[in-house]
């Protein structure tokens, strides 16, 4: 029976080939028209690039549509492919115009492209809907099967991935052909690769290229498919011990050095997104026990198992941030995440201990999750669960409450961060009277309204930082005359930690003599990612930046560990500087190298 169905879907296949082909490239050609176009006006800064109701619709069309169409053709017909393309234009014009009006009069010359929360938001929602659609439509019916779920969107997963891969290897090929021109002085390739009305075309020729020839291939995916599903699975085992033996960490260790990652929630829900998808990998489009092995079945229950502590202690670590400092955009995006996470959580569980088949109830909940996905999607990008709204909302209110005062409140956030509806609420603020705060609250709300950059942004009291400051060794004080405060308004800012200038940005302060002259200076290395450590030490009663650590000390967790529990010294240089007629000279290495010190210490 499977012989037949892959000899039917063969015969179909080389029957549209011609036609599909031919309006797939055509599809191709005309989108990279459209985005040339749309890059000119963008570049040059003429309709419909200066109106972004009408170019953040335009730019989002062009470049979803066209690839929904490919992907369509000679699988829908005429009807089915006009209400699905038709259902696609509303609602990337719908979010499209929503992010245009939210971030209307943000900045100028800032609002010439959409966000990228807008690109992201549709690559996920119509990878999604699309495969729904199409296991509907090869199915005859508005639920389908689970195994053509399982098949539609692997299948348009793979192709994608593939067709970018085409591309980027036809650019590699493009780019050799011009080195090796080069090398007899013809630089016509090299001119060629360097215009837009070439590069624009020629690569969405190349993606729908490829969409096609994976499409009339089904078989070459399908065999790909299963050999990466295959290798994905023997994984699992190995990723079900490490979360299981972290799990088991934390009853020795508790819950405190998690939350001094400043990222637990992060890194929970990638765990718990790595574990779905192993599953999903070993579980494939079910009824796939037999063709299992032992150890990856029994890793399978045991995963999902886990999914349900790793996604509670993640909503624990969130709840702590979000009671601590407010909602903000982030944790409204995380909250939905974990909204999805526990959704998985629960159904995962109930499959793992349901009787019966070999997890079979997986398949419902993924099918009700991916609808669930849906939902979550298209209320974050829409005025029902906008992460700007709830979090300016919340900010706001909870400085009308007193809960913060207005010489910590990041009224920076509201005029650079809350889109529309902080600058609303800006304008609400610079009139506010009620609280002993008032005039307060709204001296400092009508400086964030004037302010044009955020770098930029200064108030007209300095903030305090202690808050943002763990003091290292534990027990120690920072020196004598350290400033609390006024970092913020040192103008230009030169490299300082965030947790010098800006509220909800954290450092690690260590405190001891790095110039050997028997005074304390303070080394701070940021927790923002930033990669920020920087030397503060007191030159002539001021305190400034002395010097920086190399590029890849701040982001490394392992220095900092070793740190934190007294691994570290101060040490004489390796090399003297030069003193010239009294004029010292610093000498720098030969080349720039980075330091790896996070691979050293792991030795």
């Amino acid at each position: 029976m499977q012989a037949v169905h892959e000899t039917n879907e063969s015969i179909r296949d080389a029957a549209v080939t011609g036609q599909v082909g031919r309006a797939r490239l055509l599809t191709g050609l005309v989108q990279g028209g459209l985005l040339y176009w749309l890059y000119r006006a963008s570049r040059d800064t003429v309709w419909p690039a200066t109106d972004p109701f009408m170019f953040y619709p335009l730019l989002m069309l062009s470049l979803l549509v066209p690839v929904l169409l490919v992907s369509s053709l000679g699988h829908l017909n005429g009807r089915q492919l006009l209400r699905w393309l038709g259902a696609v234009v509303l609602v990337v014009v719908a979010c499209s115009l929503h992010d245009a009006w939210r971030r209307a009069e943000w900045r100028p010359h800032a609002a010439l492209f959409p966000s990228f929360y807008l690109f992201a938001f549709c690559v996920c929602f119509f990878y999604i809907a699309h495969s729904l659609v199409l296991a509907g439509v090869r199915d005859g019916r508005r639920l389908a099967q689970y195994e053509t779920y399982f098949e539609s969107a692997w299948k348009l997963f793979l192709q994608l991935a593939f067709s970018a891969f085409f591309v980027g290897t036809m650019w590699a090929v493009l780019f050799l052909g011009s080195a090796l021109f080069d090398l007899i002085k013809l630089r016509f390739m090299r001119d060629l690769l360097g215009k837009s009305w070439f590069v624009v075309p020629v690569i969405c020729f190349a993606f729908s290229c490829a969409m096609h020839v994976t499409d009339v291939r089904p078989a070459i995916v399908r065999g790909i498919r299963t050999l990466l599903l295959v290798l994905l699975s023997w994984v699992l085992p190995i990723a079900t011990l490490l979360v299981a033996g972290f799990l088991g960490g934390l009853l020795f260790t508790g819950l405190e050095p998690l939350w001094q990652t400043r990222r637990a929630t992060s890194v929970l829900l990638g765990a718990t997104a790595m574990l779905v998808v192993l599953i999903n990998a070993a579980f494939q489009h079910g009824g796939m026990e037999q063709g299992v092995a032992r150890m990856v079945r029994f890793s399978a229950r045991i995963a999902a198992c886990l999914l349900l502590p790793l996604t509670a202690i993640g909503i624990y670590a969130l709840g702590l941030r979000v009671a601590g400092r407010g909602w903000s955009t982030d944790r409204v995006i995380a909250a939905a995440c974990l909204l999805v996470a526990a959704f998985y959580a629960f159904g995962y569980l109930y499959a793992a201990l349901r009787k019966g088949p070999w997890l079979q109830a997986l398949a419902q909940v993924n099918v009700a999750a991916a609808l669930l996905v849906l939902a979550v999607l298209l209320a974050l990008y829409t005025p029902l669960a906008d992460p700007a709204r709830i979090s300016v909302n919340n900010q706001v209110e909870r400085l009308k409450q007193g809960r913060v005062t207005p010489e910590h409140f990041d009224f920076g956030f509201l005029r650079f961060e809350g889109q529309r509806y902080g600058r609303d609420a800006l304008q609400e603020l610079s009139g506010y009277s009620q609280g002993a705060h008032a005039p307060r609250i709204r001296e400092l709300a009508a400086i964030a309204a004037k302010a044009t950059i955020r770098s930029s942004y200064v108030e007209t009291e300095a903030i305090t930082v202690g808050e943002n400051l763990t003091i290292w060794p534990k027990g120690a004080k920072l020196p004598a005359g350290f400033p609390l405060s006024g970092w913020n308004l040192v103008q230009p800012d030169y490299g300082l930690p965030r947790c010098l200038r800006e509220k909800s940005f954290d450092c690690d302060a260590f405190v001891l003599d790095m110039t050997g002259d028997d005074k304390p200076e303070v080394l701070l290395i940021s927790n923002d990612g930033s990669h920020g450590a920087a030397l503060m030490s007191e030159v002539k009663g001021k305190w400034q930046m002395l010097g920086r650590l190399p590029y890849d000390v701040g982001g490394c967790d392992a220095l900092l560990q070793k740190m934190r529990s007294g691994g570290y010294r101060a040490i004489a240089p390796t090399m003297r500087d030069l003193e010239v007629g009294g004029v010292r000279i610093k000498l720098e290495s030969g080349e720039f190298t980075p330091s790896n010190v996070c691979a050293d210490l792991g030795k």
